[in-house]
């Protein structure tokens, strides 16, 4: 998104309905309505987000999709990272994918200092353990090496955001 100063108006109708989700979408993403609507329109690093994301959902294998999210994620600096994750990926992924996404995007914000976007707490941790690897005696170590937002959501890996294994 350009950073050169505004010298014109647009203006748009909308519901009263329309209106009030649109200044809650702001409120939840720590922004004014017309910041919000120029970051869901013009953000080209939300855009890739939620196509990493749906690629994430679509893979019947999903690591490569992850690794390229990770790749994203890791490239956008704090501007960009702001803009990318302000709308929650879509309903009807397997929770163990919610959780590691939300755990990379809590990972993402807190190198870069943005605020944890509040769909992330909506994404309830999973119930049972998952780790980065079937060998038992590799547990210890995943569970004592694992980044805090994803032993948060009881996953377990070595590597995170920005790795490659």
């Amino acid at each position: 998104m350009s950073k050169s100063p505004k010298t014109t108006q647009m203006q748009i109708r909308v519901s009263a309905n329309e209106k009030t989700s649109i200044q809650r979408a702001a409120a939840r993403a720590g922004m004014d309505m017309s910041a919000y609507v120029l970051a869901q329109v013009l953000s080209v690093p939300a855009a890739q987000f939620r196509d990493r994301v749906r690629d994430c959902a679509e893979s019947a294998s999903p690591r490569l999709a992850l690794a390229e999210l990770n790749s994203l994620l890791s490239d956008l600096v704090a501007g960009e990272l702001r803009a990318a994750i302000t709308a929650p990926p879509p309903p009807g992924l397997s929770p163990f994918l919610g959780n590691y996404i939300a755990a990379m995007v809590e990972y993402a914000c807190a190198q870069r200092a943005v605020a944890i976007p509040e769909w992330t707490r909506s994404i309830a941790p999973l119930t049972e353990p998952v780790y980065g690897s079937e060998l038992q005696s590799l547990r210890l170590y995943l569970l004592t090496n694992s980044p805090a937002p994803f032993c948060a959501r009881n996953i377990f890996i070595d590597a995170t955001l920005g790795d490659r294994v």
